[in-house]
């Protein structure tokens, strides 16, 4: 089974209590915590689906977005050397190295979607 399911344009990520038998899950992504839970794959799914419905019809009332907001920074740990080789061909290519690491999301990103 995976560990995520998606719902619209939200994604919960699920697990397993042996201890209750029982399946339970939390949206991602988003401001607030929200969890739900089901006895079977088929009852957590619609719990997951109602869990979305109510959390976007009280996100409506309050008149939030549904969806966490995003600053657009933040901080990455990666391999010394691999630092040093991203800051090298960003300085050949005449970039910065934010806009190296941009670009290599953005191909990334376009990579994925188109499978």
């Amino acid at each position: 089974m995976k560990d995520r399911i998606i719902y619209e344009d939200f994604i919960a990520s699920i697990h397993f209590s042996t201890e209750d038998n029982t399946f339970f899950g939390k949206i991602e992504g988003i401001d607030d915590l929200v969890t739900f839970e089901g006895d079977n794959v088929q009852s957590l799914n619609q719990a997951f689906r109602d869990a979305v419905e109510d959390y976007k019809e009280l996100c409506k009332m309050k008149n939030l977005d549904p969806h966490k907001s995003y600053r657009g920074t933040f901080n990455v740990r990666i391999n010394p050397e691999l630092h040093k080789k991203a800051v090298q061909i960003a300085l050949k290519e005449g970039m910065s190295l934010n806009q190296f690491i941009q670009k290599a999301i953005e191909d990334e990103l376009n990579s994925v979607m188109k499978k």
